[in-house]
């Protein structure tokens, strides 16, 4: 470590066997508001995945042999203690992450907390199958049981959102975990392990493993005492989990990127339509999965939708993540940030219009956060179809505005990217909404609105966009065997 190392430095530490235990060797995690070095983390590899794999290993007979009421009961629990704790939760998350406290406070851990509240109560609702034949004199019915160590790898866009979407179907399942957040935000997982004893949960139910994904991670993929793998991320690192398990015949659920596109008719009420688009776009800096970076206009009303968008784009304060009036916080890392601006310069280069945001308006900063990764919103108009930046998942505060002609070319387009997450849909006739759902390759369709989630409802993509649903029914039938079994009497 270097003199620049402040004694205040936070140092977290892995949770193995239901203790905090220190790692050899540590990454250092930055504050993407201030540029500056806040947290040190640990670089954990072999090692420490096989003792949490063990650790987790030795806590299954136990914590699989509760009865659903009773891991429901430790859920709810700890769902509790969260929400007890929501402000530092919610204060750790944008210091780390570099998102708005507004966003965090709103958005990430209420939904972590839901996701608790969520699985606690489905896993009491859940039945199997029974079937007769009388004439064979055979009854046959299934049982689900748990698998054994679910391998939990989580990303870094909404951290303990997405983490807890992992952990409370697995073990509310009966299953025990290792889970592994991304390395440049694990503070609120780490913060969680916290609370896990108070809940109720036994040791080793939980364990949480800090470090990189090619370390870390590829451990995790690789063991062979965990069957199972739940992934959120790039597809690129999916390609290579789904390589390095495949000697082990492991079940894998990966939700990836999406280029999603957003289809506004020449009926659409774009009172509603302009703010929620503007949101979709931009909300969380542009790091969700399920934002929209393809937004198609018909023509009809292409330059009054560009002109109110960029009027209402152009009113999202950019500043420092932890004043409540600030829209956008700060990209995750130097590199994201760059990798993002690359976009932008290449559709310049390709002769499209940025009509406001990076390169065309002064990004004014406090005096605190000069060094930070903070960019404008990005609206791109005139790009072609075949560009990068129709193509590939920028994951910024960037999205492209197209104009189209008529409905069966827009599905057309929509549907000619490799990614298949999310679409949404803005149209006040409701026989076009049904035909256009129908025949987009997306996941999910959401039409008049976005991001409203029923977590009953299955979740995920098609194509690149990933394998797997999850939802109350489908994050079960993952995180369960199913067992058919026939009796003659």
């Amino acid at each position: 470590p270097t003199m620049a190392h402040s004694k205040a430095l936070l140092v977290l530490e892995n949770f193995i066997g239901g203790k905090f235990v220190p790692c050899s060797s540590y990454i250092d995690s930055y504050n993407p508001s201030t540029g500056d070095v806040y947290c040190r983390v640990p670089d954990s590899g072999k090692e420490e995945v096989e003792a949490a794999v063990k650790a987790a290993k030795d806590a299954f007979p136990i914590w699989s042999s509760k009865s659903p009421l009773e891991r429901s009961q430790i859920l709810n629990k700890l769902a509790d203690l969260i929400e007890h704790d929501l402000e530092a939760f919610a204060q750790a998350e944008s210091k780390d992450q570099g998102k708005t406290i507004t966003f965090a406070r709103t958005v990430d851990i209420p939904r972590a907390v839901h996701n608790f509240r969520f699985f606690a109560s489905s896993i009491l609702h859940h039945v199997t199958e029974c079937t007769e034949m009388p004439a064979m004199g055979c009854v046959h019915y299934t049982s689900r049981a748990p698998v054994g160590v679910a391998g939990l790898i989580s990303p870094w866009n909404l951290p303990l959102y997405l983490l807890t979407w992992k952990i409370a179907p697995a073990i509310a399942c009966g299953n025990t975990v290792v889970a592994k957040p991304s390395e440049m935000t694990s503070v609120t997982a780490w913060m969680m392990c916290k609370l896990l004893e108070k809940a109720g949960v036994p040791p080793g139910v939980v364990n949480v493993v800090f470090g990189t994904g090619p370390k870390a991670g590829e451990a995790l993929v690789c063991h062979p005492d965990v069957p199972l793998i739940s992934f959120t991320g790039s597809t690129r690192t999916a390609q290579r989990i789904t390589e390095r398990s495949a000697p082990h015949c492991k079940r894998l659920s990966l939700e990836l990127g999406g280029k999603n596109p957003a289809i506004i008719f020449d009926d659409a009420d774009l009172s509603q339509c302009i703010p929620t688009t503007v949101r979709s776009s931009f909300a969380n800096q542009g790091e969700i999965c399920l934002c929209t970076s393809r937004i198609f206009v018909q023509r009809g009303i292409y330059s009054e939708f560009l002109k109110r968008f960029v009027a209402e784009a152009k009113k999202w304060k950019t500043g420092n993540p932890s004043d409540p009036t600030i829209d956008v916080g700060a990209l995750i890392s130097k590199e994201h940030l760059e990798k993002v601006r690359t976009y932008v310069k290449k559709a310049q280069a390709e002769g499209a219009r940025v009509l406001c945001g990076e390169g065309v308006d002064p990004l004014a900063l406090p005096p605190g956060n000069q060094k930070g990764y903070f960019m404008l919103p990005t609206v791109i108009a005139e790009v072609n179809d075949e560009s990068c930046c129709m193509q590939e998942e920028i994951f910024g505060p960037v999205t492209c505005v197209v104009a189209f002609d008529t409905e069966e070319e827009v599905i057309r387009r929509a549907n000619g990217v490799k990614y298949g997450l999310a679409a949404t849909v803005w149209s006040s006739n409701v026989g076009r909404v049904h035909r256009v759902a129908h025949r987009l390759q997306s996941g999910l369709v959401w039409t008049n609105c976005w991001l409203v989630r029923d977590l009953n409802l299955p979740f995920g993509g098609m194509k690149a966009s990933g394998i797997g649903r999850e939802g109350a029914k489908d994050s079960y039938e993952f995180f369960t065997e199913v067992k058919t079994i026939t009796i003659k009497h």
